[in-house]
């Protein structure tokens, strides 16, 4: 690896409703962070996602739960409330655009995925120039392959070509360049619904698969009742 390499910073973008987050998303930002070896772990929540309207918590109580749930993390993590702030339908297209513009064009960024937004890819806007800005890392359970029927073919076709290097560990692959490649971590197996989690709340009960500092906030600030 060249010194420019060595020195190429490293941010892992993690974006998402967090309505409410749960051990899922933790478990995502956190595995990529370290198998990555990000130097920040930039989290983005949602404002107006136009493929998921309706958010049911406010803006200034998903920030606070994310805020608890990577307090204990020891992660350097940045909550990255732009998307908020804006007023018009979010696009992940036009946040990584605007990520690539603040953080210059020699810094590695890499989205991080779940293996249900793969699955999707295909109908977001715009979803190939994303590659223009950022590196794209999917999480995957188990068995995942992208030959196998998991994802729509473009998708499977455009993961397949843009793969990291098989001779150097993810880290170095990414590091390498500041956009443009894919990996697919297959040892993450994450199984929690925020549905789910709502749906439990709101019947009265205490859910599995959020951190229970997130859990103390929900009940303290009375959220997701009915």
């Amino acid at each position: 690896m060249s010194v420019e390499q060595e020195s190429r910073r490293v941010v892992a973008v993690l974006g998402g409703s967090f309505d409410p987050i749960h051990d899922g998303h933790v478990a995502l930002g956190t595995h990529f962070a370290k198998v990555l070896r990000a130097d920040e772990l930039r989290i983005l929540p949602a404002g107006n996602p136009w493929q998921k309207p309706g958010l049911h918590t406010d803006a200034v109580h998903r920030v606070a739960m994310i805020r608890c749930a990577f307090d204990t993390t020891n992660l350097p993590v940045t909550i990255d409330q732009q998307e908020i702030r804006r007023h018009t339908a979010t696009y992940t297209v036009d946040t990584l655009k605007s990520l690539r513009e603040e953080l210059g064009p020699e810094t590695a960024i890499a989205f991080l995925l779940g293996a249900d937004q793969l699955q999707h890819l295909n109908t977001w806007h715009d979803w190939q120039r994303l590659f223009e800005y950022a590196h794209l890392c999917a999480a995957a359970r188990p068995g995942f392959t992208l030959d196998a029927g998991h994802v729509p073919s473009e998708v499977a076709a455009e993961f397949a070509n843009r793969k990291v290097s098989a001779v150097v560990s993810a880290a170095e692959a990414i590091r390498a360049q500041a956009a443009g490649q894919t990996y697919i971590a297959t040892d993450l197996a994450i199984d929690v619904s925020a549905t789910a989690i709502r749906e439990t709340l709101q019947r009265g009960e205490n859910p599995t698969g959020l951190p229970p500092q997130v859990l103390h906030y929900i009940h303290t600030n009375q959220l997701y009742k009915n």
